[in-house]
Parts: structure tokens; sequence; C-alpha cells
């Protein structure tokens, strides 16, 4: 699965890397988690791609109340062309979600130990895309949620070694057909749908800072093992970072 990632790529970076024109300021970004505000890039009305903000956890048009249904960052990919959850997306609004990398949590053997972070990041240190669906939710009061997830898959076997699914990952030379939604059905990019190969990620093993959302800083991507239970202490609690949210 992909619980936290980062996004440190400047805007006029993502600009020249998806060839669009403009795009908002924002802050890197190092502990992107759940329900929080993530950048999607898709093809917008003009019919060139738009960069939009939307709330990570899908929420489908068909939900009645969202406080009642279950947070849905993930999408297994295997699956989201007839899964009622995603279906609709999948056939009508693909987009691409850009990040520098994610994290990802390794269980231990003896699991009286903590689960290892693993900041997980491209070999050549650029950027990659996650595959991504979104949606648009409305209330019955006129109130409007634009939420996305991200797409996964069966783990390579190097990613494998510490969770067994990955993200699925566009690369550029198919940007251009997985968000072509208006001529391309599901069936059409199924097989973009898969794990990355072996050595194109680098996993680098960090720190439990990870694991508190409070922590935004890029500490938290410095090289560093889990303290075992015994030796922990108590964290000292972070206020987060209000540019983190400062989004919309």
């Amino acid at each position: 699965m992909c619980g936290r990632f980062s996004l440190l790529a400047s805007p006029e970076a993502l600009c020249n890397y998806f060839k669009m024109n403009e795009i908002g300021a924002f802050p890197p970004r190092y502990n992107i988690a759940p329900t929080q505000p993530i950048l999607t890039v898709g093809i917008g009305p003009t019919a060139h791609r738009e960069a939009h903000l939307v709330r990570w956890g899908l929420i489908p048009h068909w939900v009645k109340d969202p406080n009642d249904f279950t947070l849905i960052i993930n999408a297994r990919s295997e699956t989201a062309n007839t899964k009622a959850s995603f279906k609709t997306a999948m056939r009508h609004r693909r987009v691409l979600i850009p990040a520098t990398g994610f994290y990802e949590w390794q269980r231990p053997a003896d699991k009286k130990q903590p689960k290892q972070a693993y900041w997980i990041r491209p070999a050549d240190g650029g950027m990659v895309c996650f595959a991504g669906l979104v949606e648009s939710w409305m209330g019955k009061d006129g109130s409007e949620m634009d939420s996305g997830c991200i797409l996964t898959t069966q783990s390579n076997k190097q990613i494998g070694n510490i969770h067994h699914r990955m993200p699925v990952i566009i690369k550029p030379d198919d940007f251009e057909r997985w968000l072509d939604c208006k001529t391309r059905e599901p069936r059409d990019v199924a097989d973009l749908m898969q794990g990355v190969e072996d050595g194109f990620f680098e996993a680098i093993a960090v720190s439990d800072r990870v694991n508190k959302v409070a922590n935004v800083g890029p500490d938290i991507q410095e090289p560093g093992i889990a303290e075992p239970i015994a030796s922990k202490t108590p964290v000292r609690k972070i206020k987060q970072d209000i540019n983190q949210m400062d989004l919309f």
C-alpha cells in the first residue's frame, strides 16, 4: 500500500515535468498523510494538462454521508475496474499524482519489535508519478469535495522484501495514454498497472519520526533505525507546519 509520501519538487520543476504553463506555489512536503491535500494532474476541459488539489481519501459520488464512509487512500489496480467505488473513476477520471518518494513499513519477524520505516525514492533521485483516481462528491446542501486515491499493485522483488504492495508508477512515455479517458478505456491501460522493475527505487531505512503526522521536516528522511521498544522514550510533540495544509 502507500500511506505516506513526499513531494519536494518546485512548482517550476513540476511545470517542466508535465509540460504545463502554470501551477500554484506550494511548500516542500516531506510527510503527506491521508485526508491532507494532494496534487493531481489530469486533462482539463481545454484538453490540456491541469493541476488540481484534492483530498487524499476517495469519496465515491454515490456516498450519502462521507463521515459514515471508510477512508479509501489506496485502490487495488487488479479490481479497480469492477469495484463500485472505483470503476467510474477508472473510466473517466484517471490522474497522475507526482511524488519524490513514499514511505513503507516492514514488519519484523519478532512482532514485539516496532516496524522499520523506509523512505523509498527513485534511484536516480528524480520524480515519479503514481497512478491515481479522483472523484467529485456533492452534498445535499450543495457542498462539494474533490478527493482521490492511489492505485497499488503487487510489489516487485526488491520492494516485496519490505511490503507486498506498492504504488502503480506511470512513466512519462505513458502519461498521455493513462490520462486519455476519452478514447482509452480501462482495458487499454491495464498493462500499465504493474510493479516497476527492480532497481527503479532505492529503499533507505529511516527512524520512526516519520510515524508522527506532526513531523513534517526533512529530518524524517535521514537514515536511521527504529529504536527497540524497551528503550523508546516519549516523542516530543512538534507543532505542525501550517504551510503543509495551506494549499487550497
